[in-house]
């Protein structure tokens, strides 16, 4: 069988050593963007390069190929079935301006028929129909490139129309509206902001077999099947989308300056494929957390469906609340922390329904850990930060949930005994969303614990408040800017290399275990969270402080050199997510002799960093610390101000 880090390794190398004119391998971006200030996440591999796809030029050239860590909170009640995750790599290649249809399509089929060995007659693939609404005209070009490539392994690839209504009518290639056939980080063309870019795209799905009789077991027997159908006989691994439009602010699409490539291929889908079994739960990605439940809870995955669809959960939401941790997310009520709180808490609330009542989280993550340790190798440095941080939550969430049931149980106690009897369904529904907020409580529980409720207007209505708070959640990321910044003004850039000499004077003073896990700046205060699994004393608060205004007022240089990686790290630069970085990266070293090789003589800060920093140390002028707490568990928080 084909591993998963066998099929990565085929990938990059298949477009970075074994064609013309060879890709650039690039590194993951990390799970929080960086430079994007309208999403939490994320959530696909061209999000990074977005723009480059406007017509930024790439430092890397106009090939680049990756494996993207990308994460979808909006599937986080999806995950069950065989093939959906919250936490999933990308398999991706682009061309900025380079290649296009032609090459790409014969590419991808190569690397799949031939690097992964999948069998042609089993793949099927889809086309954009056209809209005279939008004046794109319907995709012609792939379907001949497809037909050809197709026809070099015998296979006849019919091109089919409204096979959604009329079935495989025997085709290969099929035809589908915006709905399907459409890619954009908004979704369909109406959703897209003026300014996003976007294009048609021609979707790769692999038949697991009519043979295997899913449509006639399915809720959707009685309806055409056809390779979007969600009776799980087909599933999409790859997609090849051709970026080459821009929405305008009268709702019309112009072309981009530069024709681009932007394929994403479902490496988890991708492997199931290779492996001939359509539950991506029994490939290596999940297999070792699947067996570590099977000991914990004394049940087979394979037992029921419930039972199943429990392991499915647990082992998606623990893996992605590790994935996110290791990128600096941390449990919390806002942002990106509400949903790392709400993946443990799910994850702990399956685990009941197979009998694991006991703190469990632990052995799973050092089962993640070692998976995933060589990808991703700040996964593995950060083990024990991630351990303590998570089952921390884990802990927390327990007790709070006992505390919970038991407050629930004497509201609806003293509701009886004042006569109001049962509340109305959206008194309910707030109520319910009141615990889940307050106590953790999941809605499911609160209605197993009354019958006399109607059960679905009461979700549906909950469903509604939680979409609206997360909706709220979302926004608080409005305006962050590259690093943390909410701007680049000089306020902002003062504090970001303060951010530099705080991060220095506390690995100074409590120890080199300490990294930094996250920061916000904005033109009133700086805010940097550090791993420490103590709260900092009076005495210690005074010597970091102390040392920080010290390297102010020495008015030390702040210096820059691009340089590579490697030679970065080794002249002691620090980075704890060394995997996000290119191969060149930029380096500010704050001290003396900011070219020189000797930490605490030539230079008391050098860090992996895009910037923007003042020249000298002098211009920032005096900070003090205005609060010290601990985020979570293993992970603290410090707020500094200018001195007035």
């Amino acid at each position: 069988m084909l591993s998963s880090n066998q099929l990565r390794q085929k990938y990059l190398d298949f477009f970075s050593k074994k064609i013309d004119k060879p890709h650039v391998v690039i590194p993951s971006s990390s799970l929080v963007p960086e430079n994007d200030p309208t999403t939490l996440f994320t959530s696909s591999g061209m999000q990074p390069l977005v723009p480059y796809l406007l017509g930024e030029k790439h430092p890397m050239g106009t090939r680049l190929v990756d494996s993207q860590k990308s994460f979808r909170s909006q599937d986080i009640e999806e995950v069950g079935d065989n093939r959906h995750t919250t936490f999933f790599e990308m398999l991706g290649n682009w061309s900025l301006g380079d290649y296009f249809k032609k090459e790409q399509l014969r590419w991808v089929f190569t690397f799949l028929t031939k690097e992964v060995g999948l069998d042609p007659h089993r793949l099927f693939v889809t086309v954009f129909r056209g809209s005279p609404k939008l004046n794109i005209s319907r995709d012609s070009e792939s379907v001949q490139i497809w037909q050809q490539l197709f026809s070099e392994v015998g296979v006849e690839a019919k091109d089919i129309d409204l096979s959604e209504q009329n079935g495989l009518q025997g085709g290969h290639i099929f035809y589908y509206d915006e709905k399907k056939n459409w890619w954009s980080r908004s979704g369909v063309p109406a959703q897209m902001p003026a300014g996003e870019p976007g294009g048609p795209d021609s979707e790769i799905f692999y038949d697991f077999g009519a043979e295997l009789g899913l449509h006639e077991k399915s809720v959707f027997a009685n309806q055409p099947c056809h390779v979007n159908c969600d009776c799980g006989r087909f599933m999409e691994i790859g997609n090849s989308v051709f970026m080459q439009y821009q929405k305008q602010t009268d709702d019309s699409f112009k072309e981009l300056s530069q024709q681009n490539v932007d394929f994403g291929g479902g490496f988890e889908r991708i492997l199931a494929a290779a492996n001939q079994n359509g539950d991506i739960f029994k490939t290596d990605l999940f297999v070792p957390i699947i067996k570590k439940l099977e000991e914990l809870s004394g049940k087979s995955y394979d037992a029921d469906n419930e039972t199943c669809q429990a392991m499915r959960v647990i082992a998606d939401h623990v893996k992605a609340s590790v994935m996110l941790v290791v990128d600096g997310v941390v449990p919390a009520n806002k942002a990106q922390g509400y949903f790392e709180r709400r993946l443990i808490r799910r994850a702990i609330g399956y685990a009941d329904k197979i009998g694991i009542t006991n703190e469990f989280i632990a052995p799973l993550v050092k089962v993640i850990v070692e998976m995933y340790g060589d990808a991703y190798p700040s996964v593995a440095t950060q083990k024990k930060m991630v351990v303590q941080i998570i089952s921390a939550e884990e802990k927390k969430y327990r007790q709070t949930l006992f505390k919970g049931l038991r407050e629930l149980r004497s509201v609806w106690v003293k509701r009886s005994k004042s006569g109001a009897g049962a509340i109305k369904p959206e008194e309910a529904a707030k109520e319910a969303f009141y615990f889940f907020q307050s106590w953790g409580i999941p809605v499911d529980t609160y209605m197993d614990m009354t019958e006399e409720l109607p059960r679905e207007t009461i979700i549906e209505e909950f469903n509604k408040l939680r979409e609206e708070h997360a909706a709220t959640s979302r926004t608080a990321s409005v305006g962050m800017f590259k690093g943390g910044l909410a701007d680049q003004s000089e306020i902002t850039t003062k504090y970001h290399t303060t951010t530099h000499l705080l991060h220095a004077a506390l690995r100074q003073i409590l120890g080199t275990h300490v990294q930094q896990k996250g920061s916000n700046i904005t033109a009133e205060r700086l805010r940097f969270d550090f791993s420490n699994v103590d709260p900092l004393t009076t005495n210690q608060q005074k010597q970091v402080e102390t040392q920080v205004n010290e390297w102010i007022a020495a008015d030390l240089p702040v210096g820059m050199q691009k340089m590579a990686k490697q030679d970065a790290l080794k002249s002691g630069a620090v980075a704890f997510f060394i995997e996000k970085y290119p191969d060149e990266v930029s380096v500010y070293t704050i001290g003396k002799n900011p070219v020189g090789m000797k930490p605490g003589e030539d230079w008391i800060s050098r860090e992996l960093c895009g910037g923007p920093h003042v020249t000298h140390t002098g211009t920032i002028g005096k900070v003090k610390i205005i609060k010290e707490q601990s985020v979570s568990a293993g992970v603290r928080r410090i707020y500094m101000e200018l001195a007035k």
